[in-house]
């Protein structure tokens, strides 16, 4: 199972949704202005009412009983008034502080270092990109606001009727020990079971993108049962952790419905006593019983919504985590690098502790050097590559580039120091011209087309329906492979890095396209250092160094004459490779070995 991404703390989400709330204060003070007005409103009905049961009882009159009811309906109409438009100011705020998280989550998604995304699976970040997303949404733009709306009204309701009656107020005290311990009860389990519930989520989401990405695999090797054995296992999972949600809510709601009834019977009870003893009147007991009705609403509003606020909260937490334990460095702290040599030393490297895929690596590049990675499958070899790039980090030892780690440089600076080059390429929704550019925004024709043509890509794109402006990626104008190919190595024209890491980059296209891109990644690879992941040997043919790598360390390390002439473990892959036998079955000597290479190499083997 991949490890999930890491959960913000409760300290830090609150930070974040005070700060997101603070950047907008206007906004802010008219929704909560417009809700307190609608709230007072609201609150001057009761007490009118209160004075028309008095003017009945001491039979004032019809015309004053008129004027009564004119009132309480013109106070009426203004509470709604008010309240629509409190509305309207919450839904605006809402949405925009909304728009806000959503804007930095991207950036922070966008920021995360690949292996990290490597490390906890698709699922995961799928689901805190869909489902959390939703229910955050959810929660800012109703649940935060009706629980504002409800605490500055029960807040009112309170004062109104300890202006009427302060012994009457005193009865709704009856709710607040039932109240408090339910809810104390509840809160205190409920965080983690939904952040528990939400992270089942992550695992069917991962269980099922695997299975869709597998499917041919999954067919090929009949392990559909396997697959439908595992996602019943995931979604049993998810059912406990709703089920245990579920029994929360069941627990706590019965008893704050308990809490809602008690005041109400609390105040007609103490009420009725004190009319009886003449200590308040009619129309006070009117009102505080109305006031004590009223006060169900904002209360039954604030502990309902107070179970959405639960899933924002952990969705809260679950989208900042995202990017919790990548510090942000102003620019000032960026280390600069004093030059383009890249230092291995002392490196190791575990995916899983305690397993170490490479010990204690040294090398040394030095700027403009080809240098070719080969080995038997599994040694290390594209790890190694990987950790060049920056993609991981070693668990020991350091890679530094002109004397700054990799690990110090933030992800757009690195990017422009080294570059990781694979057969997997991606075509961005988009017009050509976007995703060329797309590295440096901004750029200007010229140089798109300058990159365009570096990589042989310029005739073909400007034949294409559009020219330039041709939308491209998923909808768009189908590219064939080697196009694609050639669209991410303009890309690189553009980024411009001075060491590039190649990971058999025209591995997966047929013989005709490979030797048509190769020729296009000639003109990337010139004047830059180059790092080649050698999975077939005539990579490493003309390279000016060979690193051989067995069992994660680097057994050999030298040029490609050098190595086959020393008859050690390049030479045997290299023989292997051409299906020769040894040297001494054939009675050939190493000098007679480098003579036919020297021989291939000037026919036109194919090179880097």
């Amino acid at each position: 199972m991949s490890a999930l991404l890491p959960i913000a703390g409760t300290a830090q989400v609150r930070r974040y949704a005070r700060d997101l709330f603070r950047r907008n204060p206007r906004a802010l003070g008219i929704m909560v202005g417009l809700h307190v007005l609608a709230a007072l409103a609201g609150l001057v009905g009761p007490r009118l009412l209160g004075d028309l049961v008095e003017s009945i009882q001491h039979s004032k009159g019809v015309e004053a009983i008129d004027r009564l009811a004119a009132w309480i309906a013109g106070f009426v109409v203004l509470q709604a008034v008010l309240t629509r438009f409190a509305h309207l100011a919450s839904a605006r705020l809402g949405e925009r502080v909304l728009a806000d998280l959503r804007e930095e989550f991207v950036e922070r998604v966008l920021a995360l270092p690949l292996s990290t995304v490597e490390r906890a699976g698709s699922g995961d970040l799928l689901t805190r990109t869909t489902r959390d997303v939703d229910a955050l949404s959810r929660c800012v733009r109703l649940a935060v606001p009706e629980t504002l709306i409800a605490v500055i009204t029960g807040i009112l309701v309170l004062v109104a009727m300890v202006l009427v009656s302060p012994v009457l107020a005193l009865a709704l005290l009856v709710a607040v020990p039932v109240l408090v311990i339910g809810t104390r009860w509840y809160l205190k389990r409920a965080p983690e079971a939904y952040l528990k519930q939400n992270a089942t989520y992550s695992t069917v989401t991962d269980g099922l993108a695997e299975t869709v990405e597998g499917a041919r695999t999954v067919d090929s090797l009949r392990r559909e049962q396997q697959r439908i054995d595992r996602t019943d296992t995931d979604l049993h999972r998810t059912w406990l952790a709703e089920k245990y949600t579920l029994f929360l809510r069941t627990v706590w709601f019965p008893v704050v419905e308990v809490g809602y009834v008690l005041p109400v019977v609390a105040a007609l009870l103490v009420g009725g006593a004190l009319y009886l003893n003449g200590e308040v009147t009619l129309g006070q007991y009117t009102a505080a019983v109305v006031y004590a009705q009223m006060l169900i609403d904002p209360v039954d509003r604030l502990l309902s919504w107070l179970d959405e606020l639960q899933v924002g909260t952990a969705s809260l937490a679950r989208l900042l985590g995202v990017a919790e334990g990548e510090p942000e460095r102003s620019a000032a702290e960026v280390p600069v690098p004093a030059g383009t040599g890249i230092e291995v030393r002392g490196v190791r490297f575990a995916y899983v502790a305690g397993r170490e895929v490479l010990h204690g690596i040294d090398l040394t590049l030095t700027p403009g050097e080809r240098l070719a990675i080969v080995g038997p499958s599994g040694a290390g070899k594209s790890t190694l590559g990987r950790l060049l790039a920056g993609v991981h980090q070693p668990t020991a030892g350091t890679i530094t580039v002109g004397g700054v780690s990799l690990d110090d440089l933030p992800l757009d600076r690195l990017r422009t120091e080294v570059a990781l080059v694979s057969q997997e390429h991606h075509v961005f929704i988009g017009t050509v011209r976007e995703n060329v550019a797309m590295v440096r925004p901004g750029v200007g024709e010229d140089e798109v087309r300058a990159a365009l043509a570096a990589v042989n890509a310029l005739d073909w794109s400007l034949t294409l329906p559009g020219g330039l402006d041709t939308e491209v990626g998923a909808g768009g104008h189908p590219l064939s492979s080697a196009q694609a190919q050639q669209i991410a190595l303009a890309r690189l024209v553009l980024a411009d890095p001075h060491t590039l890491v190649l990971d058999e980059a025209t591995s997966l296209l047929d013989p005709r396209a490979a030797r048509d891109l190769e020729r296009s990644l000639a003109a990337v690879l010139h004047g830059r250092t180059v790092v080649a992941i050698a999975h077939r040997l005539f990579s490493a043919h003309d390279a000016d160094r060979v690193a051989v790598v067995e069992d994660g360390r680097i057994t050999e390390l030298g040029s490609h004459d050098e190595l086959v002439a020393a008859n050690g473990p390049y030479a045997a892959l290299w023989r292997s490779w051409h299906g020769e036998r040894t040297p001494a079955d054939r009675g050939e000597t190493s000098a007679d070995l480098i003579a036919d290479h020297k021989g291939a190499r000037a026919t036109g083997a194919a090179s880097f």
